[in-house]
């Protein structure tokens, strides 16, 4: 630690606005390339949450600038979100280049919305040379806040409090601090969340979309990476539970559109909970581009990890045109009172009539995954016990079997209200179907009249890849609610979808299983 050390400065914008950085550097005299992070929780904290220490990357031989975004930690104006940081960034990435300390080069990291903030810049601007955006995306809809028109509950109003208290911390109303902050340790925030941001944070992001998501009209922004730096090089990673992970993967599209030649790695990770070796593969990549330093490449631009096999997936091929498998759901009634009755059978109709009738007293738990309030691999084998569950149950394989890319059901699904909820799972039974391993996890909301009506309906997953043993089998298991990770239905248009509450109906859910139909769409395009 001796050997590095800091100091804080500060960029004066345009228009006369402060953004204050920490910035560190090894103790020489010679010009580094830098790396650049620009994030809204204090430039002291740095993402340390998942990143090494910027003494670090510093030891390392970089000049890394850790900048507080306008409105947050200690620079000037006021806090707007994403649509602030186009010209922000591009103005911060000249003054960097200007540093005496920096030889020119620059490179950006981050994730989240230091993730975003490496992607948006003014027009004309001259790119990174290097960009490595982490658990991220460009849509506020899709990538931030919404699946399948559900709001992401928790995560939601977790997250927009944080920025709220935040913003009381600056102005200094500490009795605002201690109330956001004793919501999120007693799990107040769940049903009190809303009315808190509407108290302290009226105007924020977090509100916004949660206000847009009850909307008819569900207009969300969405950002415009200029295609100058999306083909500049990009490492990006992404988590099988991250909720931004189909953001990371549209982001590898468009640079791939762009003319682009990005790296990709998802790994077994959550969005606070990355793997090992995380900082080292990232330092291996800015030393490649920004030191002409090559280290061992990785097999293939694209490196997914197999969450059964617990290991790095090395059968490429099957990543870009896997045999399309159709599979459909039989029931003969009882897939709900009987985690054992359903059964997923390939090559064949669906068949049966099943109803799942969601109780909004007792809302089915959300467990482990990309959106619960504890991520991750998790074992559902007591949920899918519950009464208002219904399990479908494959065979055991007779071979191994791989199951790659995003998990698509469709049923046809109609309820006895003006709404509804599809919370689907997808799991891995081991041989002696003693454990239920959840892989992902996916919804759909249903709001109007077309609730009642019997439509085919189409439920995304969150993508995966997962070997299936010999003896082992897999499970699809369908519910009304996965609470708190999404908002409970009401069952009614003329209450919002929030916490449990007086004003939620009793649904029943009504499925025909003849069409019903599950497979895998590709997670990449080329």
């Amino acid at each position: 630690m001796s050997l590095i050390e800091y100091k804080d400065d500060f960029l004066t914008l345009k228009d006369g606005v402060k953004l204050r950085a920490r910035i560190w550097k090894p103790k020489t005299n010679v010009a580094l390339p830098a790396l650049l992070m620009r994030q809204p929780y204090g430039r002291e904290l740095a993402s340390t949450v998942t990143y090494a220490h910027p003494s670090w990357w510093a030891a390392k031989g970089y000049l890394v600038i850790i900048q507080d975004v306008r409105g947050q930690g200690d620079s000037e104006g006021e806090f707007k979100g994403f649509t602030q940081e186009a010209s922000d960034t591009s103005e911060t990435h000249q003054w960097v280049r200007s540093l005496p300390e920096c030889n020119g080069l620059l490179g950006t990291f981050g994730f989240s919305y230091q993730g975003l903030t490496q992607l948006l810049g003014e027009e004309g601007s001259r790119p990174p040379d290097c960009l490595a955006p982490a658990m991220t995306g460009i849509n506020e809809g899709e990538h931030w806040s919404n699946e399948g028109g559900a709001f992401w509950w928790h995560i939601g109003i977790s997250w927009g409090l944080q920025l709220a208290a935040q913003k009381l911390r600056r102005s200094n109303n500490l009795d605002g601090w201690e109330e956001i902050r004793e919501s999120l340790v007693s799990k107040q925030y769940l049903t009190k969340g809303t009315h808190l941001l509407q108290k302290f944070d009226p105007e924020g992001m977090a509100l916004k979309w949660v206000k847009t998501s009850e909307s008819h009209i569900k207009k969300f922004e969405t950002y415009v990476p200029l295609k100058t730096w999306l083909k500049q090089p990009m490492l990006l990673i992404g988590g099988w539970w991250d909720p931004h992970l189909k953001g990371i993967i549209d982001i590898y599209h468009k640079s791939i559109e762009s003319g682009g030649d990005p790296e990709i790695h998802i790994g077994p990770a959550s969005h606070l909970q990355w793997w090992n070796k995380t900082n080292e593969t990232q330092l291996n990549f800015f030393n490649h581009h920004l030191k002409g330093i090559y280290s061992k490449p990785s097999k293939s631009k694209k490196n997914l990890w197999n969450l059964t096999r617990k290991k790095w997936h090395e059968e490429y091929d099957c990543l870009k045109s896997p045999k399309r498998k159709i599979w459909s759901l039989h029931s003969e009634g009882l897939a709900c009172a009987n985690s054992e009755e359903g059964k997923i059978v390939s090559e064949s109709s669906g068949e049966g009539l099943i109803t799942i009738v969601h109780d909004p007293w007792r809302p089915v738990p959300s467990i482990g995954g990309h959106l619960s309030p504890l991520p991750g691999e998790a074992n559902r084998l007591a949920i899918d016990e519950r009464g208002d569950v219904a399990a479908f149950t494959s065979e055991p394989f007779s071979r191994e079997e791989i199951l790659i890319g995003i998990p698509i059901l469709q049923i046809n699904a109609k309820s006895d209200n003006s709404g509804f909820d599809l919370c689907i799972a997808l799991s891995i039974i081991n041989e002696k179907q003693t454990e239920v391993k959840q892989l992902s996890t996916g919804f759909l909301r249903l709001v109007g009249e077309n609730a009642k009506k019997s439509l085919i309906r189409t439920i995304h997953l969150q993508p995966c890849l997962a070997s299936l043993s010999i003896g082992t089998r897999f499970r699809i298991s369908i519910a009304g609610a996965a609470w708190p990770a999404i908002a409970v239905n009401p069952g009614t248009q003329n209450y919002p979808c929030i916490h449990p509450n007086p004003n939620c109906l009793i649904t029943s859910i009504y499925i025909d299983l003849l069409k019903s139909k599950f497979f895998f769409k590709p997670i990449f395009t080329k």
